[in-house]
């Protein structure tokens, strides 16, 4: 007995010396034209960089810092994309399996026989209980590699899940900060529009007199009429759009619909973000994406699933090991004890070409992603090269429009001043009121324009993803630790290993 199981041993070392793993080995794409690639546009603006990790430091705005952090903290997509790393653990660890003997299995029965006999002089009951207890094992050797190639296809898709849930962060910070200067882009907008109704409302005020008096005639008085109804058409326009704003901040921070008091102190505030700007975006940012980082495990994970179709073209070489007692009642019957080890092989050479076509399936899967993770680097450069061209440009509309809006106001002064003295008619006051509605409301969208492209300038860049807090937050996770056994893999510590 001994010796068998000493050449069984030996059978299996040598089998492990052999193995092999068959499939491609990843390679991380390329994108030569990267390594050339910049966005000049940035070079027309001047200012310190600012730090990716919490870029919306640079709008120096406590309100802003603190959504952001509720936000992180309550958000429903990036606690699921949170819980997903978990569950990628978890398939991890079940893949793992995959090095240790597949099949491990005690077996035990006791059965009553009861046997009436007859017919012959030599006949006789039976009567008897017959016990037995055995262990099976059974371990496929992963001589071709399809266990090493499983395992591998998991680590990725761990990573690319760490990756994914790094891109959600970034989407949310971003999400956040673009609704808010949204929202104070509005709430200035609805100041102008409610200053201006009241500008036109002393302009009706003064036509309606003179036209009482007879000083004037009807047209002035509804020409005012018409331009102060057409202004204040806007308000609850604006409002409503106010309202949008406010429930999409809520949404984000896992609020339900509602007041958010914290808005109040920094009513109307829109920064202008002529010196908080990146002065070029380089190619090796593009790569840190979170996004391009989990397209990039996507493929290496598909890589390793080819290796683990392929081995499925090959025998699969198992060792197989038993041992069993059995025992009696009958004390004419013996007991016994077996044990049996040895080799095995499996193979089906005829599947009429299931499994070569099955490893062509996942080649082009592979094939595909690959594909797109080219197309999504182009993409990702698109939205940097994009939201630099539309912060230089709106900055320069908004210094533009800034010019237009106070010689709009001047232009209303003088030509009120005239139509008061009698050297122009009211139809001047008319456009001066209409043109400088128009220039206040548009310098404050191209302002509104200019932060929201710097916010997708730094989103575009893969900014803000640093994170230090846990992913999965305490309630959800003793939520889940009191609902079943998770062992370690809930622990951060080992979540980057």
């Amino acid at each position: 007995m001994s010796g068998l199981l000493h050449g069984s041993a030996l059978s299996l070392l040598a089998m492990l010396a052999g193995c092999v793993q068959v499939g491609p080995d990843f390679t991380p794409p390329q994108d030569p034209w990267l390594a050339h690639w910049g966005t000049p546009l940035l070079a027309q603006a001047t200012g310190p960089g600012g730090d990716l990790r919490q870029w919306w430091a640079v709008f120096a705005d406590p309100t802003l810092d603190a959504l952001i952090a509720e936000a992180d903290a309550h958000n429903g997509n990036l606690q699921v994309a949170g819980l997903r790393i978990a569950e990628a653990r978890a398939q991890l660890a079940i893949v793992r399996t995959g090095r240790y003997p597949q099949l491990q299995q005690v077996r035990a029965q006791s059965l009553y026989l009861k046997q009436d006999q007859s017919g012959s002089a030599t006949a006789r009951d039976v009567e008897l209980w017959q016990s037995s207890l055995g262990f099976d094992i059974a371990w496929e050797i992963d001589f071709w590699g399809r266990f090493s190639r499983a395992i591998e296809s998991a680590d990725a898709a761990y990573f690319a899940s760490r990756a994914n849930y790094a891109d959600a962060l970034v989407l949310l910070r971003a999400q956040v900060a673009d609704s808010y200067f949204a929202l104070r882009t509005t709430e200035a907008r609805l100041d102008i529009a409610r200053d201006n109704a009241r500008r036109q409302a002393r302009s009706l005020q003064i036509t309606e007199r003179l036209f009482r008096h007879g000083e004037n005639d009807e047209l002035d008085w509804q020409q005012a009429r018409s331009q102060l109804l057409a202004t204040e058409a806007t308000i609850p326009e604006l409002e409503n759009q106010l309202n949008a704003l406010r429930n999409v901040l809520c949404s984000l921070l896992g609020r339900p619909p509602g007041p958010l008091p914290e808005l109040a102190a920094g009513h109307g505030r829109l920064p202008l973000p002529d010196r908080a700007v990146l002065q070029a975006v380089p190619a090796e940012l593009l790569r840190r994406r979170p996004d391009i980082r989990a397209a990039e495990q996507a493929v290496a994970a598909q890589s390793a699933l080819v290796g683990v179709a392929e081995a499925d073209l090959y025998p699969q070489l198992s060792l197989l090991g038993s041992i069993g007692w059995s025992l009696v009642s009958g004390s004419h019957l013996p007991d016994s004890f077996d044990i049996a080890a040895g080799p095995g092989l499996i193979w089906n050479p005829f599947d009429y070409g299931r499994r070569k076509n099955a490893v062509r399936v996942e080649d082009v899967r592979l094939q595909q992603l690959i594909t797109l993770y080219h197309q999504q680097v182009r993409e990702a450069a698109r939205e940097a090269d994009d939201a630099a061209s539309a912060l230089v440009r709106a900055l320069q509309s908004a210094a533009i429009r800034d010019r237009a809006a106070a010689a709009a106001t001047r232009s209303l002064d003088l030509a009120s001043t005239q139509y008061r003295e009698g050297f122009a008619d009211f139809q001047r006051v008319l456009d001066a009121q209409q043109l400088l509605l128009q220039q206040q409301d548009g310098y404050l969208v191209s302002r509104g324009n200019a932060v929201g492209s710097l916010v997708a300038l730094y989103k575009a860049l893969g900014g803000g993803w640093a994170r230090q807090a846990p992913v999965i937050d305490a309630p959800t996770r003793r939520q889940m630790e009191q609902r079943s056994d998770w062992g370690e893999l809930l622990d951060e510590r080992g979540a980057a290993q």
